[in-house]
């Protein structure tokens, strides 16, 4: 839900299932104990570009108990002093706030953010990846190929039809009348 001129979290609904929720780019400015209630089992949250000026605004993420990852950035909040700090501070289950960690080494992927969700999300991505990648061959071979033999093909049979026909079916046509011509007796 980025960039959808969000201003309230309150008909959020129920998601417990849900991991990551991007908020990024809204006019968010406070509620974020409703993600708690509604989607408590996040780990990835990137409220961004938000309206998010000050510390008791985001200590409602405490009861985010599975929150590995938080991205404020270009939130005003980032403007306060020791803002980094204080957020490690108050959300002590978090291991990166805006894509880095305590110690300023960068997230491994900022998308995969913990280390169930590297697992679940790289076989997603292969299960994703996988089906449209088998029909994109099949497509090229069939494509490469058949576009170019059936339309050489079609213009050949389409062009000498009645002579390729006659000595192509000239075998088949020997089974056939013995076909044929039971069907003719009967």
């Amino acid at each position: 839900m980025a960039n959808v001129e969000l201003t309230s979290l309150a008909k959020l609904p129920t998601l417990s299932k849900l991991r990551k929720l991007e908020l990024s780019d809204n006019i968010i400015s406070g509620g974020l104990e409703v993600l708690a209630e509604r989607c408590p089992n996040l780990t990835y949250l990137n409220l961004s570009g938000n309206k998010i000026k000050d510390l008791g605004t985001v200590e409602a993420l405490q009861n985010l108990k599975n929150l590995k990852s938080l991205d404020l950035f270009n939130c005003e909040i980032t403007n306060l002093e020791d803002y980094r700090d204080s957020i490690f501070e108050l959300l002590q289950q978090i291991t990166y706030l805006d894509g880095f960690d305590q110690e300023d080494n960068e997230a491994p992927d900022s998308e995969d953010d913990d280390e169930e969700g590297d697992e679940d999300d790289d076989d997603e991505d292969e299960d994703e990846a996988g089906p449209p990648g088998e029909y994109e061959e099949e497509d090229d071979e069939d494509d490469g190929g058949s576009d170019l033999g059936e339309g050489e093909e079609e213009e050949e049979v389409e062009g000498g039809d009645e002579e390729e026909e006659e000595g192509v079916r000239g075998e088949k046509r020997k089974r056939d009348p013995e076909d044929e011509g039971e069907e003719e007796d009967d």
